[in-house]
């Protein structure tokens, strides 16, 4: 009995080696997330359920909802938090139609010029959104290309209203999440055998039997991280509906900023964040869980 407990003794002693050295590991990271992301998110939720003194612009301690009940009860608030998610699943959506065509091809390509297509890909997002936001301008304003070229076609008397819509958040949002749908999507599809693929086709599937019943489910854990993280950087945008949407148009985000900044309201601010990140995790979810029941069918 002894001889055999000394493999086990041995085995465990390595084990537990093993476990200190990825703790070692893994606890530096642990601390700065707790401290720089928990800590502050922790006073933020304190702060949300202060009240606010708009006369003096004070925060005065207290154990409220109030914040979150005002948000709610406000058609106001509660018709930008619609806005937000409409444009972030409308951005999410095209990202993906846009998106897989791309990365399908860039994944299958055998041409030696492969890297240029994905480093044209990463390009983008070398640039900051508020810069490319100002592009955008240059191309929706009144005397921008688009009403330019369409005045000088003839095809319209009047420049069009491009700027300041939710057309232009929408096209601008899209230009900004789009590399990281391709990128990411491009990286599951290069990992499926095209012999699968070539499979399906010998077998007599034509091409959209073959994406529906043999690419999509294959693909689907980079469609599920890719509409994730396109829908949550959408729902959070903040310079591209702030420099294309204008003053009137409203997302949760630039709403935040306001609330801190320009009315000095710290609870309500709190709040509406809060309110964003938990919608934005609870439909994260909900989206998730839905992609996978559909595909385990």
């Amino acid at each position: 009995m002894a001889d055999i407990a000394i493999p086990y003794s041995a085995v465990a002693a390595k084990r537990r080696r093993e476990g200190l050295t990825a703790a070692a590991l893994v606890g530096p990271a642990t601390i700065f997330v707790t401290f720089c992301l928990l800590a502050p998110l922790v006073i933020l939720f304190r702060y949300s359920l202060n009240e606010f003194v708009p006369t003096t612009k004070v925060m005065v301690e207290a154990l409220t909802p109030a914040n979150y009940i005002r948000f709610f009860t406000d058609p106001y608030y509660t018709a930008i938090l619609a806005t937000t998610v409409r444009v972030a699943v409308l951005v999410t959506a095209v990202c993906l139609l846009l998106g897989f065509p791309l990365a399908y091809v860039v994944a299958r390509t055998q041409s030696r010029f492969k890297h240029l297509l994905i480093i044209s890909i990463i390009l983008p997002l070398f640039v900051g959104n508020a810069v490319r936001a100002a592009g955008w301008m240059t191309i929706f304003g009144t005397k921008g290309a688009v009403n330019a070229t369409l005045l000088w076609l003839g095809l319209i008397d009047a420049p069009l209203q491009i700027m300041f819509t939710e057309t232009a958040v929408i096209i601008g949002i899209i230009a900004v999440n789009l590399p990281f749908m391709v990128l990411t999507l491009q990286s599951v599809i290069e990992g499926i055998d095209r012999a699968v693929e070539e499979a399906a086709f010998s077998l007599g599937a034509p091409p959209g039997t073959m994406f529906r019943r043999v690419l999509w489910p294959l693909a689907l854990p980079g469609i599920v991280a890719g509409t994730i993280l396109t829908f949550i950087l959408a729902m959070n945008a903040y310079a591209t509906p702030f420099l294309l949407g204008g003053p009137r148009f409203k997302m949760m985000a630039p709403l935040v900023y306001d609330q801190f900044t320009k009315q000095a309201n710290w609870p309500f601010g709190g709040s509406i964040a809060f309110i964003l990140m938990t919608v934005t995790l609870l439909l994260t979810v909900a989206a998730n869980l839905l992609l996978q029941r559909r595909a385990a069918r």
